[in-house]
């Protein structure tokens, strides 16, 4: 997630949004046509004490103000007390004038609303002018657990500064800032000895605080210079051990790579160094120059994945997990181009996740020749948004600002992310890339629209794109696609047959193309291409060999609607359900509770939050294995209920996943031990689109290892765990979308 000015979405593993001390708006709403006030420079001085989270700054700002005079109002974070402002003047003959500046101040309504403070118009001239702003208080917002249930939620904080650690972003309000300023940075910032100050920019030296200068003797002050317009700026602060590699990319490039990482963690550094010159060696030649002179690697305090222009800020947990992968690392790194460099105004729709998911998430395999991998990405992609989005709740991508929960993701993520391959599709490989190359190096330091990226790729390609614009865009939905029945007729002197079909688009006609897979006689299979334009599609190819049956867009190339009940069963069928069950089958010992226990309650408490009406039903399992009338339903229970949960399971999952005194038998394969625990998911035979999940383990210490993690693994249909690690995981293989070709041989084709 790129976090260069406003909050805007997290990256595919990341939800919910950033609270607010309060957000500063010098100058008025950003409207094009009324004047404002642009904030060129900053000069900030800033001593932060992290035990009292306290933050002393001083803002010299070089302001330009429009010739038509308008009042400059801006807020600030209700725990930010503003000192004194001053305005700096120099005559012609050189001297220096100070003239304090009077301002009012307006409270909100609610404790936590900004305060807002207010320069009359007559307060200050027209044109360049520099003003002092000074103040101080306390950022003390400290990171709260996420409200969802995947525990890859980061931490919710809108900035804190304490002992654990510093975070103060724009959302933070820690500095004065006007909305769509693109300004440059010179900071000095002073924290206490052993801490080490990481932000956007170049850093300078470390030196020792002059008394005279600094509250606290035992300070160190570290110069950074921003010379890059940026939106606004992010300044982090802990106990780090740094590792620095002067790096050349294979085109010549040379940029710093850097990591800020935890004593405990610092013997990871190699392995962050080696995945960032990595990814960037792959980057480049698509998007071009790398737009900074260092990338940095920095170990937050609390859960996180956020990228900033030249860094990005990983949670401590998700260090230690290796967090290399390109929808991780490399994500980030991507947005360095897409969302740091080029800008993004979201609240007028956000393209930047769904580019970044597309090239991160999902390009990164098919560059790496990894097509199975990359079938798997749109597969997600495509069931995400099946699963996520119910037609009543769709919206177009346009609407798409921020994700506050995996519905928005499926949206303006993984829909998004979609648009691009489809339009990738439609402009072809050289146009695509080469307007993608050129959209960073027009639009580099500048604020970018959908409109403007219709226009580059308009421009590039020669082609209308308003028809695939509006469609994909603009408009909600996705093609629902049938294909009820084909025909093969042998063709008269000649070993080959035709085959006629057509293709029914049930909802609104869509244009795209759709693969279809024609399967032969003699194993012998080919893929087709047709381009739908209409609601009925009309197809007639002549094969070498009779069809045995067609299969729609089997690699997931196109994005569309498909029933749930088609879609290989997983865990997220159950969290997307409407009507939901948990069964319990486990028992607790004596003084100490089941490790499912956890999971129970976590649901409760995320149930809270929801309306009588819709929360999960909790109930133990019956003794003869009944399954609640409707709805999904999650069963956990471990060997005391092995016989009933095993009669579920032969119920709903046929020989697939069985259970017996040995352990966990899953496709034909049998996995033994106390240390063997089962997540699987089946369609239930008797309501169509809802599932049954059953989590088993086979011992107490087994399901420990898995409680926590269950909800991560929400995209398979089956996880097989021994000790806590993964020993297996896929999907059931499902005939979906296929048609059996129908052979007539009465009517010949001559």
């Amino acid at each position: 997630m790129p976090i260069g000015s406003r909050i805007v979405t997290f990256s595919c593993l990341f939800l919910a949004a950033l609270l607010s001390y309060g957000a500063i708006d010098i100058a008025r709403a950003a409207d094009p046509v009324l004047p404002r006030v642009a904030i060129r420079h900053h000069e900030l001085f800033v001593q932060i004490v992290p035990e009292q989270h306290v933050l002393i700054a001083k803002d010299r700002l070089t302001l330009e103000v429009p010739q038509q005079k308008i009042p400059i109002r801006f807020s600030l974070a209700p725990t930010l007390q503003l000192d004194r402002l001053i305005l700096i003047q120099t005559s012609a003959e050189a001297k220096v004038s100070l003239q304090d500046v009077p301002f009012k101040i307006e409270h909100g309504s609610l404790p936590e609303s900004a305060q807002q403070i207010l320069i009359p118009s007559q307060a200050v001239p027209a044109g360049l002018v520099t003003l002092d702003v000074h103040y101080h208080g306390v950022i003390n917002d400290p990171p709260r657990d996420p409200r969802h249930l995947r525990f890859v939620t980061p931490s919710e904080t809108a900035g804190h500064i304490g002992p654990e650690g510093v975070y103060i972003s724009s959302e933070s309000s820690w500095y004065p800032d006007v909305p769509e300023s693109l300004s440059t940075y010179a900071l000095q910032v002073a924290v206490p000895a052993g801490w080490t100050v990481v932000t956007q920019g170049k850093s300078g030296e470390s030196r020792a605080c002059p008394a005279w200068l600094c509250r606290d003797d035992n300070m160190v002050m570290t110069e950074w210079i921003v010379t890059q317009p940026s939106e606004a700026l992010t300044l982090v602060a802990n106990i780090f051990v740094s590792m620095s590699r002067d790096w050349t990319a294979k085109t010549g490039q040379r940029i710093l790579l850097s990591t800020y990482l935890f004593p405990e963690d610092a013997n990871l550094a190699e392995e962050y160094l080696n995945a960032t010159a990595r990814y960037l060696d792959a980057y480049i030649p698509l998007l071009g120059p790398y737009p900074f002179e260092k990338f940095a690697v920095v170990e937050n305090f609390f859960a996180s994945g956020l990228g900033m222009p030249s860094f990005t800020l990983l949670g401590s947990g998700i260090i230690k997990r290796h967090y290399v992968q390109p929808y991780a690392l490399g994500h980030e790194i991507v947005h360095s181009w897409i969302g740091n460099a080029v800008f993004n105004r979201a609240e007028r729709g956000n393209w930047v996740e769904g580019l970044t998911t597309y090239l991160a998430n999902y390009y990164w395999h098919e560059l790496m020749g990894d097509r199975a991998q990359a079938q798997e990405q749109r597969r997600l992609m495509v069931q995400g948004y099946n699963l996520h989005v119910p037609p009543e709740r769709d919206y177009p991508v346009a609407q798409f600002t921020q994700k506050l929960d995996e519905h928005d993701n499926a949206i303006g993520y993984q829909k998004a992310a979609m648009l691009f391959h489809l339009l990738r599709q439609e402009v072809g490989e050289e146009v695509f890339w080469r307007t993608l190359k050129s959209l960073v190096a027009q639009y580099r330091g500048r604020h970018v629209e959908w409109r403007d990226l219709e226009r580059v790729f308009v421009e590039e390609s020669h082609q209308d794109l308003r028809w695939f614009f509006a469609q994909w865009l603009e408009q909600d939905g996705a093609p629902v696609l049938s294909l009820p029945e084909a025909t093969a007729r042998p063709v008269v002197g000649a070993s080959a047959f035709q085959l006629e079909a057509t293709i029914v688009q049930s909802n609104k006609p869509f244009r795209l193309p759709l693969q279809m897979r024609v399967r032969m006689e003699g194993d012998r299979e080919q893929i087709l291409t047709v381009p739908l334009r209409s609601l009925r599609e009309a197809i007639s190819v002549t094969l070498p060999a009779r069809p045995i049956s067609i299969d729609l867009d089997p690699e997931f190339m196109a994005f569309r609607r498909i029933p749930r009940q088609a879609l290989s069963p997983v865990l997220n069928h159950y969290v997307t359900d409407r009507q939901r069950s948990v069964l319990t089958a486990f028992t607790d010992e004596p003084g100490h509770s089941s490790p499912f226990r956890e999971i129970v309650a976590r649901i409760e408490t995320q149930e809270q939050q929801k309306p009588a009406g819709e929360r999960t039903a909790l109930a133990s399992l019956a003794p003869d294995g009944l399954l609640p009338q409707e709805g999904s339903v999650l069963v956990l229970g471990g060997l005391e209920s092995r016989q009933r949960i095993q009669s579920i399971l032969a119920h709903h999952c046929g020989e697939r996943a069985t259970l017996n005194d040995r352990g966990v038998t899953v496709m034909e394969t049998t996995h033994e031990g106390a240390g063997v625990a089962l997540l699987a998911s089946c369609h239930r035979v008797d309501r169509p689109g809802s599932v049954v999940t059953v989590l088993y383990a086979a011992s107490q210490q087994a399901a420990a290892k898995v409680a926590r993690l269950l909800f991560f693994y929400g995209w398979n249909s089956f996880v097989l765990f021994k000790e806590g690690a993964v020993a297996a995981r896929g999907e059931w293989p499902l005939a979906s979308d296929r048609t059996e070709v129908r052979l007539d041989a009465s009517n010949p084709v001559r």
